[in-house]
């Protein structure tokens, strides 16, 4: 009779997200192939008889690097923890039915310390003040504006010449009216006694002169008056702008969250059984925040979005093959994009300099992607396993396009350049009835270089260790650790300028898994 090998051990293969939204991330946070987390249910639907599992699983990513000014970086990805689980059973020797919970997509990230992506944005609003000086000057206002503090003196400089003009002009009218009254008594006393002509004809003529000067520096002072008053109008708006963001001593922070529920249906064919073909809906909901700071996003500095929760449906489907005898099963998976249409509400401060209201909401289409996996593993002799995993996913068709962000700025507030693809291999080892290890090497190609500052890691490298205990017939449990090399990197902002650097960086990952089955 052939040997019995070993079923499948618990592989902890949650995947690294660091920025999002992601971002983003993003990203928002990104993953090192953007905002994946995505476990897959085949593993488990291809087990035989009643199975379910529930398992914990915490990431703690470390990530730092350099600005364009090569200043630190400190670490600006947040640990996170998640639940993932599981139920499936047969309902006769060929139908399957399973649900299974994951959290695919998500982000969390939070800059610190003293660099371009934190803090006031002294040079932005530098830029700001500098133009807004320049379009004060070549309307005849001369002004020069550097900071808040010199803003603020503008303005109180101009209202106070506002105020002397405008008591200037009121005296001039009176001065004007007097001078009228006056010429007109002259008039009147020269068609009364036309032998005075010679006496009031001179004063009238240099009464009218005077009052034709008068009402022309009326004029001009009304013109530079009206200037005064634009010039005051236009610099509170501008400090209305510019006083949140002058304020604002807060880090770039994107937080993106997912919940898949799958519901799978598999039927066996074949008079072995051996082929199983498989699908469901997977409901999916999403919601997310993010906020860009600094000095590194320019213009955008000071956006915010705010994702609300989304829940839509997509779905997946697969095959599978089985050969008992051996340990082998193949299942190739594959999971369809799903469409969310939601409001995105948007606040984009500067985005008043170029006419737009900086409060909006606005409908988006975003589409989380598809991805294609294969899971594969076989016995090479009697107590040991040998596992492979392969997953693709094409990132470069995702887009994240707030309306408001996207036509004052002109580019996508997240993408990517490149589809990425993860490549496992694992061996697993049976010691004893009840205890067996694991081991597996993992590589993942990242989804471009540079990438975006909400998520900048550039693919990884990692190794992984887990050990599956049997508790009962029924009930074991597994702990897995991984370590992680994550790829060096260059961020960069959407409109692809270079603004900082990360080298160097890992991450840990450790899980329980808790799994019961009876066959």
């Amino acid at each position: 009779m052939p040997a019995k090998f070993i079923p499948s051990q618990l592989r902890f293969t949650p995947r690294l997200l660091t920025v999002a939204f992601a971002a983003l991330g993003m990203p928002f946070a990104a993953h090192a192939a953007a905002l994946d987390r995505t476990t897959q249910p085949s593993w488990g639907f291809t087990e035989d008889g009643t199975m379910a599992y529930i398992e914990h699983i915490t990431v703690n990513p470390d990530v730092s690097g350099k600005d364009s000014a090569g200043r630190k970086i400190p670490d600006m990805t947040e640990t996170y923890r998640f639940l993932n689980f599981g139920v499936k059973s047969d309902l006769n020797d060929r139908v399957s039915v399973g649900v299974f919970y994951d959290e695919p997509l998500g982000a969390d990230v939070k800059y610190r310390g003293d660099n371009s992506f934190t803090g006031v944005p002294r040079n932005v609003l530098g830029n700001v003040y500098g133009q807004a000086s320049q379009t004060l000057q070549d309307n005849g206002v001369n002004v020069t504006i550097k900071n808040a503090t010199d803003l603020q003196n503008t303005i109180a400089g101009l209202q106070s010449q506002v105020r002397a003009g405008q008591g200037q002009l009121t005296q001039a009218k009176a001065d004007i009216a007097a001078a009228a009254s006056q010429l007109s008594q002259a008039q009147t006393a020269l068609v009364a006694d036309p032998s005075l002509a010679t006496l009031l004809t001179p004063k009238i003529a240099l009464l009218q002169q005077g009052i034709d000067a008068g009402n022309q520096k009326i004029q001009d002072g009304q013109a530079q008056l009206a200037k005064g008053q634009v010039a005051v109008k236009t610099l509170q708006g501008l400090q209305a702008i510019t006083a949140p963001l002058e304020s604002n001593t807060e880090g770039t922070r994107v937080s993106v969250s997912s919940k898949n529920l799958s519901g799978v249906v598999g039927v066996k064919l074949g008079e072995d059984k051996r082929w199983q073909v498989y699908g469901g809906p997977v409901f999916q909901k999403v919601i997310g925040e993010l906020h860009l700071r600094g000095d590194a996003y320019s213009g955008a500095t000071g956006y915010d979005a705010s994702i609300p929760t989304s829940s839509e449906v997509g779905w997946l489907a697969g095959v599978g093959y089985t050969i008992p005898e051996i340990a082998l099963k193949a299942a190739l998976t594959y999971r369809a994009k799903i469409d969310h249409d939601m409001p995105i509400g948007e606040n984009f401060p500067l985005a008043k300099l170029k006419g737009f209201e900086a409060a909006q909401t606005n409908k988006v289409t975003v589409k989380t992607p598809e991805s294609v996996n294969l899971d594969f593993q076989t016995g090479i002799n009697p107590t040991t396993l040998l596992m492979a995993k392969v997953r693709w996913e094409p990132w470069s068709d995702f887009v994240i396009r707030p309306k408001l962000y996207n036509a004052v700025s002109g580019v996508d507030l997240l993408d990517y350049d490149k589809d990425s693809w993860l490549i496992e291999l694992g061996l697993g080892k049976k010691l004893s009835d009840k205890l067996a290890v694991s081991g597996h090497v993992s590589w993942d190609s990242g989804a471009g270089d540079p990438v975006t500052t909400l998520g900048p890691v550039n693919g990884y490298w990692g190794t992984s260790l887990g050990a599956h205990y049997a508790l009962t017939p029924e009930w074991s449990a597994s702990l897995g650790a991984r370590y992680i090399w994550l790829g060096d990197a260059k961020a960069k902002i959407p409109n692809g300028q270079q603004v900082g650097e990360f080298k160097n960086n890992h991450a840990t990952v450790y899980g329980l898994r808790l799994t019961y089955q009876k066959k």
